[in-house]
């Protein structure tokens, strides 16, 4: 390859298998977002709303951002399909360096981390289906990623199948748990918290406009917690069938079911708690499957939420192994790691070193004091910062390149993509917030991505 292709990340084809279709990408895309994210903040979102109306707003609002995340990914996937995803837009916009060290966070921080720590939540859950000791939810998140790992080296196609399953299944009961909710909630369990309720609805009135804005800021940033891993798309751009064409179609699609899944279980969530209610409750899906399945309530979450949590562990494992195709293509020392096999369709040296860091995220997760509160601390603030890089690259590009075939054009430029790039400013900030001290550690791991930059040029200075 020349080296002044090689200088800039995402400037020249990887030969792809085609291979996926519009439906295919849209489990995938759904499979990561649907997690259990829906079982975790709810509660915390309601504390931050002062009515029931305000409450299923910030879900819906929380949709529009999401849409309007999509539709810039729609544009930047579809002008600029790579493997890469991110890294291929960023390559473009920012340079090689930031290109570099994204790829860098993806790999050794961004994706392994959310990996790993959706691999502890299927952990806690499979542990009380078959308790395997002390040390059981590491057991099982470690044993979730080997086999999670086997499978989509042995392919693309039967990753696809199992994520097929996953998705439709976790759909299904998601759907199932939301109307049966919705059908039998008589609002009985939040009938203690009646008269605190009053009280909340009477104190909101002489809330201050300032305090209300910020109630609803930080409802907010959970809502999008919840909905996270869309972006997850941007890195089958190079395998979907007519890409220019089926790119909107993918977003657009996944973002309508996840929106209506999203909406469905938390109307249900207010007819069975209310929303005192569900401000009190610390398990919100424990009570709704105790309401539906009476004793049986304990093992059928675990049931749910295991097969949710494998659903976003494949397809994030899938989602992972791209970018690596794109870095070895641009940094000759690495060509090895990102070799693509044509027979499996799937990059297998890639799906193995990113396995590897996993489990060794799982490791150190163990060792923590709680290894899921670990991972978000160590993995949010870098996700937020490139995503809000990525925003603006959309904007950079339209400047810098206006001459390249663009098959979608995100709409009200450039309301949209800015609205994005604010957002994702407010959650770095909120998750450098949360994470405190926590958040060093992935920043730290980030800047020993570095050298990697100085590899790069002297490679190139080299050629």
């Amino acid at each position: 390859m020349p080296a002044s292709v090689a200088a800039t990340p995402g400037t020249s084809a990887t030969p792809l298998n085609k291979g996926l279709s519009v439906w295919d990408a849209v489990a995938i895309l759904v499979g990561v977002v649907v997690g259990i994210g829906i079982f975790g903040f709810p509660p915390l979102v309601a504390m931050n709303a002062p009515s029931a109306a305000a409450y299923m707003g910030l879900w819906v609002a929380g949709g529009l951002v999401m849409l309007v995340g999509a539709l810039c990914y729609a544009e930047l996937g579809s002008a600029y399909p790579d493997a890469g995803g991110e890294y291929a837009f960023l390559g473009r916009a920012w340079g090689a360096d930031v290109a570099l060290l994204f790829a860098w966070a993806r790999c050794s921080i961004i994706q392994t981390g959310a990996i790993a720590a959706v691999a502890f939540i299927f952990g806690d859950y499979a542990q009380v289906l078959i308790p395997l000791g002390n040390h059981g939810p590491a057991i099982y998140a470690a044993l979730v990623v080997v086999a999670l790992t086997v499978l989509n080296v042995l392919g693309s196609m039967e990753s696809r199948r199992v994520q097929w399953v996953l998705t439709v299944g976790s759909v299904l009961a998601l759907v199932a748990m939301a109307i049966g909710g919705l059908l039998l909630g008589d609002g009985s369990l939040a009938s203690a918290g009646a008269t605190s309720a009053s009280v909340s609805a009477t104190g909101a009135s002489v809330v201050s406009f300032t305090e209300l804005a910020g109630m609803l800021g930080m409802g907010m940033v959970f809502v999008l917690l919840t909905y996270g891993g869309w972006n997850e798309a941007a890195y089958l751009s190079g395998e979907i069938r007519d890409v220019g064409r089926n790119m909107l179609r993918v977003l657009l699609y996944g973002t309508a079911i996840i929106v209506a899944l999203y909406v469905l279980v938390n109307l249900a969530y207010l007819q069975v708690f209310g929303l005192e209610g569900l401000r009190n409750t610390h398990a919100v899906g424990a009570d709704m499957s105790r309401l539906l399945a009476g004793p049986w309530a304990a093992v059928l979450l675990s049931v749910l939420v295991c097969c949710t949590a494998l659903g976003t562990v494949n397809a994030c494992i899938f989602t992972g192994g791209r970018v690596y195709v794109s870095l070895g293509r641009d940094v000759p020392a690495l060509k090895k790691l990102g070799a693509w096999s044509q027979q499996r369709e799937t990059p297998v040296r890639a799906l193995w070193v990113q396995g590897g860091i996993t489990l060794g995220l799982v490791l150190f997760g163990a060792l923590a004091e709680n290894g899921l509160q670990a991972m978000v601390a160590y993995t949010s603030p870098v996700f937020w910062l490139f995503m809000f890089l990525t925003a603006l690259a959309l904007i950079r590009l339209r400047h810098k390149d206006p001459s390249h075939p663009r098959p979608f054009r995100v709409p009200l430029y450039p309301i949209m993509p800015l609205v994005l790039a604010l957002m994702c400013l407010g959650l770095f900030w909120s998750s450098v917030s949360y994470a405190g001290s926590g958040s060093l550690l992935g920043l730290l791991v980030l800047l020993l991505g570095l050298p990697l930059c100085w590899l790069r040029r002297r490679q190139r200075f080299l050629a």
